[in-house]
């Protein structure tokens, strides 16, 4: 198989070794863009008279598993591997009873606990979301699949602009912009999930930098119901998008697939 590189560099040539003119040429790849176009087609019907209600009913069967139906927060806590160390005494610098210097007292006021290794090894993901979010993952990365290939079909049955007989025309661009609304919106479900790991690493560097304050440890626990209860929504979200698109679809189904009349009406 040629390097993709050289598959998009590759200039169009007069002959190929083998007598095929660009004229040849023009008109095999014509006919395998024509290919490419039947076949997403046939793949966008099949998902709409079958593919939509079947990805329905498997969303709410995976809404209704224990692992998402009613699922109580403490489920979804894990323990973090940070130990509190003993408490260091204030007047342990310089002589016995002598108070800290104040640069000393700010050093350990502000900079914290410096943080070179872990004594109990490392901190690791929060076992409960990431398994959470191997299932919600491919569900996000097939409904912005299916909404690339529904905009396809639709835009290929837009016919060419005319005066005149734009109701079904008009009735294509309202669904075609519903459908790059519900592909966009279920692209940023991704950004979502990439900022709670790193809303959550800021959060637990700062427990392992003042393991003392409760506070901190708290901030963990809260990130990890904030990302369950986003995770649930999302899988929500996916089944309501792909409800809506298969509801507006399949109402304006006929007028979809033939925007304009063919048949003139009698003048008597």
């Amino acid at each position: 198989m040629p390097p993709l590189e050289s598959l998009l560099m590759c200039p169009a040539r007069v002959d190929d070794g083998l007598g095929e003119s660009n004229a040849m040429l023009e008109q095999r790849y014509q006919l395998q863009v024509q290919e490419y176009k039947d076949t997403l087609i046939k793949k966008a019907e099949h998902l709409i008279i079958t593919g939509f209600p079947e990805k329905i009913v498997k969303l709410n069967q995976i809404l209704a598993t224990p692992a998402f139906a009613e699922r109580d927060f403490s489920d979804v806590y894990q323990e973090l591997n940070i130990p509190v160390p003993d408490a260091v005494p204030v007047n342990s610098y310089g002589d016995a009873g002598d108070p800290p210097p104040k640069k000393a007292r700010m050093e350990t006021t502000v900079s914290g606990t410096k943080v070179m290794a872990l004594p109990s090894g490392i901190v690791t993901c929060n076992a409960p979301i990431c398994d959470l979010i191997k299932v919600v993952k491919p569900v996000i990365r097939a409904l912005v699949e299916d909404s690339n290939v529904l905009k396809m079909w639709i835009s290929f049955l837009i016919p060419k602009i005319e005066d005149g007989n734009n109701f079904g025309v008009s009735i294509q661009e309202d669904t075609l912009s519903e459908i790059q609304s519900v592909e966009s919106e279920s692209a940023a479900f991704f950004e979502q999930i990439s900022r709670y790991f790193i809303s959550r690493a800021k959060v637990i560097s700062k427990v392992a930098k003042y393991p003392h304050v409760e506070d901190y440890r708290r901030a963990v626990q809260e990130l990890d119901e904030k990302e369950y209860l986003s995770l649930w929504l999302v899988m929500c979200e996916v089944r309501n998008r792909y409800c809506s698109l298969h509801d507006i679809v399949t109402k304006n189904l006929e007028k979809l697939k033939k925007p304009r009349s063919s048949n003139a009406e009698s003048l008597y």
